[in-house]
């Protein structure tokens, strides 16, 4: 009963401080001008995530390097950190895009760096450092895209809601399917990697991710240019987030299973880590994001 408390009690603050991120203008503005709304809106959406982004290099670096190489992975952290604000400052205040290239000077620093470590014993674990920049700290900015106008820069958060909405959707009907059906018939999704992972729950998961796609898009909350989006797209953005949501949940599992480790951190209380809960969203957004410029749909 404890656990369950403990669990119902993170999971429920934790939430609350996503919707706040994502819903922020349309709560401020409620109590202060639209102006300074939006400029409060953009920080909190740049704190928020810039918060999560360096927990979960931190995680990630924790489990796959330990405690060797420390000032290395703050160096890593860093370079990721500056390559998510410089794309923040880019899409929310407009300075300019090649400024975005300063996020390669701290990436230098840490390649310089590993030339005078001295202890090069387990000088492999050296190429996690990297690794973190490309599977956390890349993606993680692409979500810049999906939250600000790119004509006028303003904040809408409801788009990436809907993107989470949609893999949240997707978790929870491929855990219920599953849990009801997957391990009784049927095969296993990936067993060298996620065992408890079936077919079934591949498909049950797909299905509720299209069944909340859907009711997002009858009841106009995808905040997407008039004309260019219809119900193909829609349920083609659905599906391509259940498959990408799937394989970035596969991919974190396989670093834990490697390094035997069951959650990749404990800042949300019975849940785990920060990447435990965005692994999905790590490779399903930037992917949505992808087709949304492709159809040249993407309106935030």
């Amino acid at each position: 009963m404890n656990n369950l408390l403990k669990r119902t009690v993170s999971g429920v603050v934790f939430a609350a401080i996503m919707l706040f991120a994502f819903l922020s203008d349309k709560i401020l503005i409620r109590w202060l001008d639209p102006q300074t709304t939006q400029l409060c809106s953009k920080l909190i959406f740049g704190a928020t995530f810039l918060f999560a982004l360096v927990v979960m290099m931190k995680e990630f670096l924790r489990m796959t390097c330990g405690k060797e190489y420390r000032y290395s992975q703050i160096l890593s952290i860093v370079a990721g950190a500056t390559l998510f604000t410089l794309v923040f400052l880019y899409k929310a205040f407009d300075i300019p895009g090649r400024m975005v290239i300063l996020a390669f000077i701290p990436v230098f620093v840490l390649m310089i760096n590993s030339l005078y470590v001295k202890d090069k014993t387990r000088f492999d674990k050296f190429a996690n450092l990297y690794t973190a920049i490309l599977y956390i700290a890349v993606p993680w900015s692409l979500l810049n895209f999906a939250v600000f106008n790119p004509f006028t820069g303003a904040y809408n958060g409801i788009l990436l809601l809907c993107f989470f909405c949609i893999i949240w959707g997707s978790d929870v009907g491929a855990y219920v399917f599953g849990l009801s059906l997957g391990q009784k018939y049927g095969g296993k999704l990936f067993p060298s990697v996620s065992p408890k992972k079936s077919w079934i729950g591949f498909w049950g998961g797909m299905l509720v991710a299209i069944g909340v796609t859907l009711a997002l898009y009858f009841t106009n909350l995808l905040p997407l240019r008039a004309g260019s989006y219809d119900l193909l797209h829609c349920i083609a953005i659905a599906v391509l987030i259940d498959i990408a949501g799937v394989y970035g949940d596969l991919i974190e599992s396989q670093w834990k299973r490697h390094y035997d480790v069951k959650d990749s951190g404990t800042i949300i209380p019975g849940h785990g880590g920060l990447l435990d809960r965005f692994d999905s969203a790590l490779i399903a957004i930037p992917v949505a994001i992808i087709y949304l410029v492709a159809i040249d749909s993407l309106f935030c």
